[in-house]
């Protein structure tokens, strides 16, 4: 059986833009349904939501036959967390929180065998196909993709030294921490925030990555497309459910 072929990696790759959606509520229904939605990525989010394992493991798994692609954000930056991600056949991952050189470093020796990293070795994995896929071990980093979030301040002015780390395979900018951490915590629209986000994808691109960033804004989101993006995320699952149950409430409440 060969190995199976990670679709998104390769868009990136050849600069084709990539719009994504933020699923962030569990379970596999959910998952579903934003897969048929015409998306080309669907974060599934452990970090900031009560997801974990298991649920992640049935929600790819629900994404699985529709052309969006799974790409899944670990709790934290942990070896752990990465191996037993990997194992269940995610392919692309969303490490957060990246502040160094180092750090990506270690998000990428979490994701190869040794001798080139330290993900521990399980044969009959899903990610293998249970044993199926021939030279699996040898071929597994391939076909996987790893994108650092860069999230703060301290963090955009290292992009260079990190986008260089070998093995990192795009770059992706957090605006809210971004915003924190500049003193503008929960205004993203903050003239400096914005700023520092346009210098931020620049630099991604100039350090030949491709950037990418989530917003709930369309209009700022054209914009950062404009600015160089090539992995966009436009949206999120319970944003656009309190966004359409509100509107729905607000117009029968008039009437």
């Amino acid at each position: 059986m060969m190995l199976p072929q990670n679709r998104f990696k390769r868009a990136l790759k050849d600069g084709r833009q990539q719009i994504g959606l933020w699923n962030s509520m569990p379970g596999s229904l959910v998952a579903e349904v934003l897969a048929t939605c015409g998306f080309d990525w669907v974060v599934i989010d452990t970090e900031h939501s009560v997801t974990d394992i298991p649920d992640t493991l049935a929600m790819m798994q629900a994404i699985a036959p529709y052309r969006t692609q799974a790409v899944v954000r670990p709790a934290s930056n942990d070896v752990v967390l990465i191996k037993r991600i990997l194992d269940l056949g995610a392919q692309t991952l969303l490490i957060p929180y990246v502040q160094t050189a180092d750090e990506a470093r270690a998000a990428v020796a979490a994701m190869r065998y040794a001798p080139r990293g330290i993900r521990g070795v399980a044969g009959l994995t899903r990610a293998s196909v249970f044993g199926q896929v021939a030279g699996y071990h040898q071929r597994a980093e391939e076909e996987l993709c790893l994108i650092v979030q860069v999230e703060t301040a301290e963090a955009l002015a290292r992009i260079p030294e990190i986008a260089a780390v070998d093995g990192v395979d795009a770059l992706f900018i957090g605006p809210a921490d971004l915003a924190a951490s500049m003193g503008h915590v929960g205004n993203l629209r903050h003239p400096e925030v914005v700023e520092a986000i346009e210098a931020g994808v620049r630099a991604i691109v100039a350090a030949g990555k491709p950037a990418g960033i989530l917003t709930l804004d369309p209009d700022f989101a054209q914009t950062c497309i404009a600015w160089g993006t090539t992995f966009t995320a436009v949206g999120m699952d319970v944003a656009l459910l309190a966004q359409s149950a509100r509107a729905l409430s607000a117009r029968f409440r008039a009437e």
